[in-house]
């Protein structure tokens, strides 16, 4: 399994940036490789990804999400991946994103990938571009502000 996390300050108030995350179907404006995401529903999305020339959809499903704090999801089909977006007040117009993603690289263009630790850069350029997107765009396209709660492990916690 592959773990990154990268942080990134945008110029926006923590509601702005966090709506702006919500709008999964916007993602492929910052996030390279997406070539589309559609939510079937508030707790379930499907993504088309090209990454390193391969093709991959799957299912993901929102685990976890409270407004201007955290998103997190899983995939549920298709290649093992988890992770989690948090959102942190700095100042009234300054908000620290945190990604964290786990995965699992399939086949050697994923696995050379991993090793010379590409999708860390790659993860750090989308941040930046989600930065420039927001900042540019000084308020969001939509917002989502629901409240999903973590599923209770095995021992009820």
């Amino acid at each position: 399994m592959t773990s990154i996390e990268k942080s990134i300050d945008v110029d926006v108030p923590i509601s702005v940036a966090y709506n702006q995350w919500t709008q999964f179907e916007d993602f492929p404006q910052f996030m390279s490789g997406v070539e589309a995401i559609t939510q079937i529903d508030d707790e379930h999305l499907h993504w088309k990804v090209s990454i390193g020339g391969v093709d991959r959809e799957f299912d993901a499903e929102i685990t976890e999400q409270h407004a201007d704090e955290r998103v997190a999801w899983k995939s549920t089909s298709g290649p093992e991946q988890a992770g989690a977006v948090s959102f942190y007040r700095i100042a009234d117009d300054k908000t620290r994103v945190t990604l964290q993603l786990d995965w699992q690289p399939e086949g050697l263009v994923e696995k050379a990938g991993a090793l010379l630790q590409i999708d860390d850069i790659q993860v750090g350029q989308d941040l930046k571009k989600f930065k420039e997107l927001i900042e540019a765009q000084g308020m969001e396209t939509g917002g989502w502000r629901g409240d999903i709660d973590r599923a209770p492990d095995a021992t009820g916690r």
